[in-house]
């Protein structure tokens, strides 16, 4: 049977996820013809040897070097057969069955990307879509979340909500939209490519969704030691997606942006 939706999943040393993840998949899927590719980055810790022991029937591609999360991407849907792709991380347990999302999306041709709740490890709510940078969010990243009060206290009251962009974690997106925006920009290592991607299947005239009855958790961590990592995918949106003045006074929100967090760093 072909596979209706395929499920992309890039890998880096999560070898302690993948049961949980793959077994969340198998039992939320219900209803939906699947697939899973898995890309590995070229893990060190098994993730691989466990994979081919213990499930089968998922796609893996060894790369053989540390492509990066949106490059990473991109190769998956290379390979990918269903019309419709769930990104997913590998630190994810899905919570609720997942075929009423699909059908939205299916239903609604104006749905470029779709996105869920998203939960910590210990099952409560974390914001996960947002608005576009702008001077006031590249000053203080944490006003890029400023969405109003339901997307503070995750007390929702609407079934669907239409957003700026979704966290690259969990992503349903048409194959077809995710072909003719380009997938993920490559120029991108980790960090900010996702919203990168909302921006262009944005400016291709698709709709950005957020349907938060259905929910996942999310080991999601961020260290310091990363943030480089979002400071260089900052600039790079800046410069992709911005001119003239305005630019100039994102730049500057930005560059002061850094200086405080290396000044705080010391």
């Amino acid at each position: 049977m072909v596979p209706e939706l395929s499920v992309i999943i890039v890998n880096y040393n999560g070898l302690k996820y993948l049961k949980d993840c793959f077994d969340s998949l198998y039992a939320k899927l219900e209803g939906i013809a699947f697939e899973i590719i898995v890309v590995d980055n070229d893990s060190y810790d098994s993730s691989c040897t466990y994979i081919k022991e213990n499930y089968p029937d998922i796609v893996l591609l060894e790369t053989g070097k540390n492509l990066g999360f949106g490059k990473g991407n991109n190769e998956g849907v290379k390979h990918a057969k269903g019309q419709y792709l769930l990104l997913i991380n590998n630190d994810t347990i899905l919570q609720d069955n997942l075929f009423p999302v699909l059908e939205t999306v299916k239903q609604d041709r104006t749905i470029g990307v779709a996105g869920i709740k998203m939960l910590n490890g210990e099952a409560e709510y974390l914001p996960s879509v947002g608005k576009f940078p702008n001077p006031s969010s590249l000053f203080r990243m944490k006003n890029m979340f400023n969405m109003g009060v339901a997307f503070k206290t995750g007390n929702f009251s609407k079934e669907q909500y239409e957003v700026d962009w979704l966290t690259g974690s969990l992503m349903f997106i048409p194959k077809k939209v995710y072909t003719q925006v380009g997938g993920f920009d490559e120029d991108y290592f980790m960090y900010v490519e996702d919203v990168d991607l909302c921006k262009k299947i944005a400016e291709a005239g698709y709709k950005r969704v957020f349907l938060p009855r259905y929910s996942y958790i999310h080991f999601v961590g961020h260290d310091k030691s990363k943030n480089h990592l979002l400071t260089k995918g900052s600039y790079l949106y800046v410069n992709k997606h911005t001119k003239g003045l305005y630019k100039s006074i994102c730049l500057l929100a930005l560059g002061i942006n850094t200086v405080v967090k290396k000044i705080k760093a010391l």
